[in-house]
């Protein structure tokens, strides 16, 4: 039996996902929608998906709806969307944070519905391409990495379970946390650098002096505004922050704490202690590197337990056990 899974933003990884599950043909129908109608069609000819329809229609058939959409869109998405989910589907998000997300699934998800979060990380091999979007996309995106899935309380168990097994379909090594440690955690390492960007374009650009400044600025400057420029568009950024915010302020008040300690050092002339901290920086990226490379952590709690086929995982979600198990016995 085929079960759909509808695929909400065709952009990096939305595309990507549909990517590395198109080997699932046989027992899973990836239908894919973008607002962008150029996307969509680009994506159904790269393979991502195996057709496009309206955003009602994608949802109104499927099994799985997953959302891959910037943050700002996903609100006003899931309130058109809601009416239209059909009994006992399960939906997912890639957004990086998750506490509005929460609150929006509760408020928008009518009952019978189930909501799990996803957040994903990329190959090494991607951390340094150029592309964005869809041309960034590719199907071993996730391999060799860690994706967060986030539970809300009283998920059931076999949607969890299936979210898991979904994960590592997609070739990564699924890691529970709850919303605080997942927030936490992506406040750190995806919206701290962001947020750096932002405060070095408003310390330089507006000031006097940049406009022979400019004319000088290279791939440094390049690298570090970046963050501002390829990632979370401004209003996704702004939603996130806001989310939860408790969970910014504090590595925004240790990187703080840290620019203060160099400035005291240089304004000091403390030549020891301004080549002690540039030494550490470099050192711990590049460790940090090494270690994203090798990726020692996967092997992390024991070898991986043998993924199920899609088809019976979905059978099992949307039919229960004991008929699942009677259509394997009838293959058989």
């Amino acid at each position: 039996m085929t079960h759909q899974i509808s695929i909400i933003g065709l952009g990096q990884i939305g595309a990507s996902i549909g990517m590395a599950l198109k080997d699932k043909k046989s027992s899973l129908r990836r239908v894919g929608f973008d607002r962008d109608t150029a996307v969509a069609r680009a994506a159904e000819s790269l393979g991502a998906v195996d057709e496009l329809k309206s955003l009602g229609q994608a949802v109104k058939s499927a099994d799985i709806v997953l959302l891959c959409l910037p943050l700002s869109e996903i609100h006003d998405t899931l309130q058109r969307i809601g009416p239209d989910l059909k009994e006992n589907a399960i939906v997912m998000d890639t957004a990086p944070v998750k506490s509005g997300m929460m609150q929006w699934a509760r408020d928008l998800i009518p009952t019978g519905r189930t909501y799990l979060g996803l957040v994903p990380s990329v190959t090494v091999d991607a951390l340094t391409d150029q592309e964005t979007g869809l041309k960034a996309a590719r199907p071993d995106l996730f391999k060799r990495t860690v994706m967060i899935v986030d539970v809300p309380p009283g998920t059931p168990a076999d949607a969890e379970e299936f979210a898991v097994d979904f994960v590592k379909m997609l070739g990564a090594k699924p890691m529970l946390a709850d919303i605080g440690e997942s927030d936490g955690f992506m406040a750190a390492a995806h919206l701290l650098p962001q947020l750096a960007a932002a405060s070095l374009l408003d310390a330089t650009v507006d000031q006097p002096g940049w406009a022979d400044g400019r004319k000088m600025a290279g791939r440094p400057f390049v690298s570090m505004t970046g963050g501002i420029a390829y990632y979370d568009d401004p209003a996704s950024l702004k939603t996130a922050v806001l989310a939860n915010p408790a969970a910014v302020l504090h590595p925004l008040d240790m990187m703080i704490a840290s620019l203060r300690g160099l400035r005291d050092d240089i304004q000091n002339g403390d030549e020891e202690s301004v080549i002690e901290r540039l030494e550490h920086a470099f050192n711990i990226r590049e460790q940090w590197l090494d270690e994203r490379g090798a990726a020692n952590w996967l092997s992390e709690g024991g070898a991986p337990v043998e993924v199920p086929e899609i088809g019976d995982q979905v059978m099992q979600m949307f039919f229960g056990s004991r008929i699942a198990d009677r259509t394997k016995k009838k293959k058989q």
